[in-house]
Formats: structure tokens, C-alpha cells, sequence
């Protein structure tokens, strides 16, 4: 198991900031900049429209075994899963200790026997856990937005060998950000056309899924066969994608309802 990191970044100076008003609870890297929001009424419920549609991992996944996530922010999507998946282990991946320190403040569980906050650089962990994870969900931002080191072709292949044959990648980046044609691209040649995503499910947030192939001569797996059917959006211009703004955020509510009814 890795060491905690001891990396620096700039954002190691500029602590987050956690407000609460109107009933919520948010945590921002700049005023402004929300990265996580919790309703403190309901503490496991999903508030910003990225982590529903994160969430459609369920669609292609429904009862996987291990969960790996690759940031913590307040801990939506953790919270979440914990609950709603009784039959998996969550393993969270945070390199910033005073992010992992707000945990008690967003109500996040304690560590048990399926959840666990680690203090460590993802790409290090995900290196020495070669086929383990069933579903691997990155979300890893700072002030500056999506980390080079979270969207590199050595980072998603490192993610590809962590999963399992017929796991699924779910990657969360901006439409904006600059890079963004060139990620898609990377996760395409990584995981051989095996990617695809929901059309303006998310406003500005792309929410990318790529499966790992299953092994030689075996029938495809779920996550596989659904992508198939998906189809792609134009990965060499970053445009396109499945179905429409509104009916796929309308599907992302009903898979969080539906794990909320059933889990």
C-alpha cells in the first residue's frame, strides 16, 4: 500500500474554503468555484448534476465488487455509494490531507471494512493494483482545473490495468478546458474505441465512459455490450455523444432514484 503523498502544488497554500448557507453546504477551491455542495438535510443525496451523471456507472456496472475513486471533494460521490452499493468496497484516493480533513464536515463515514480515504497519489496506487477495480471514477480537479497528471496517456493507462476485464473508466473534465479534444483522444487510444458519453448530460461537465476490454475469446461483458449499442460521439472533434441534453439528465435522476429505491 502506498505511503501518503508528500507532494507539493500551489494549492497546497490556499486551504479550501467550506461555506454553509440556505441549508448547504459547499467546499470551493476559489471563492465562487464550487467543487462539492450537500444538503444538510439529506447528506447522501447528489446536488450538482456532474455526480448524477457520474453515477450512470450503474448502467453499465450495477453490483461491482470495488469502486476506486480518484478524489474526495466533499465526498458526494463516496457518501453516496457507501449507501446505495452494500455489496461493494469503496477506495478513495485524495493527495491533499486538508481536503481529507474536511470529511467530518461533510459527514462522510468513518473508514470501515468497505470504505477507505487514502491519503496518496492516485497514479502511484492504481500502479500497484493491477486488475482490481470494477468501476474507477475520476474526478480529481484543483484551482486550476483537470491536473496533468490525472489526464496523461501514462495516467489512463495505468487506470486501464487497475480495472478488471469489462470495468469501466468514468472521467469527469470541462468542455472548456483546453485540452479537452486531447483527452478524448487519449482515452480512445487507450481503450481502443471503447468510449462514449451522454450528450449535455452535465452542462460543461463531459462525463466519459471506456471500458477495458474483456479478455480474448470471451463474450463481451455488460459495460461493453452497452457502449456498443451508445455508439460514440466524434471523438476527434469532441463534439457529439448519445441522445439529448434533456432526456439523458432526465436518465441520470432516474438511476439515482432507482439506486436510491432498490440499495
Amino acid at each position: 500500500m502506498p505511503a501518503p503523498a508528500e507532494r507539493s502544488s500551489p494549492d497546497d497554500v490556499r486551504p479550501p474554503l467550506v461555506r454553509s448557507a440556505d441549508g448547504r453546504r459547499t467546499l470551493e477551491f476559489s471563492p465562487g468555484d464550487i467543487q462539492s455542495e450537500m444538503l444538510l438535510a439529506h447528506p447522501t443525496a447528489l446536488v450538482l448534476d456532474y455526480t448524477r451523471a457520474m453515477m450512470c456507472f450503474a448502467l453499465f456496472a450495477p453490483r461491482p465488487r470495488h469502486i476506486v475513486m480518484v478524489g474526495l471533494g466533499g465526498g458526494s460521490l463516496a457518501k453516496f455509494c457507501h449507501r446505495h452499493f452494500p455489496g461493494s468496497r469503496i477506495t478513495v484516493l485524495e493527495i491533499r490531507a486538508d481536503v481529507i480533513a474536511l470529511r467530518d464536515a461533510f459527514l462522510l463515514p468513518a473508514d470501515d471494512a468497505r470504505l477507505r480515504v487514502l491519503h496518496c497519489d492516485a497514479a502511484d496506487y492504481l500502479a500497484q493494483a493491477p486488475g482490481d477495480a470494477d468501476v474507477l471514477l475520476v474526478d480529481g480537479f484543483d484551482s486550476r482545473g483537470l491536473p496533468p497528471a490525472l489526464s496523461s496517456s501514462d495516467f489512463y493507462a495505468t487506470c486501464r490495468r487497475a480495472l478488471r476485464p469489462g470495468g469501466v473508466l468514468v472521467a469527469n473534465i470541462f468542455t472548456y478546458d483546453p485540452d479537452y479534444a486531447s483527452v478524448l483522444q487519449r482515452l480512445d487510444a487507450i481503450f481502443e474505441g471503447r468510449l462514449g458519453w451522454f450528450n449535455r448530460i452535465a452542462g460543461n461537465n463531459r462525463i466519459l465512459f471506456a471500458v477495458r476490454p474483456a479478455l480474448p475469446g470471451a463474450a463481451p461483458e455488460r459495460a461493453e455490450r452497452l457502449l456498443a449499442r451508445l455508439g460514440r460521439g466524434d471523438v476527434a472533434g469532441g463534439r457529439g455523444g448519445y441522445g439529448s441534453g434533456w432526456s439523458n439528465r432526465l436518465l441520470a435522476r432516474l438511476v439515482v432514484a432507482w439506486l436510491a429505491r432498490t440499495n
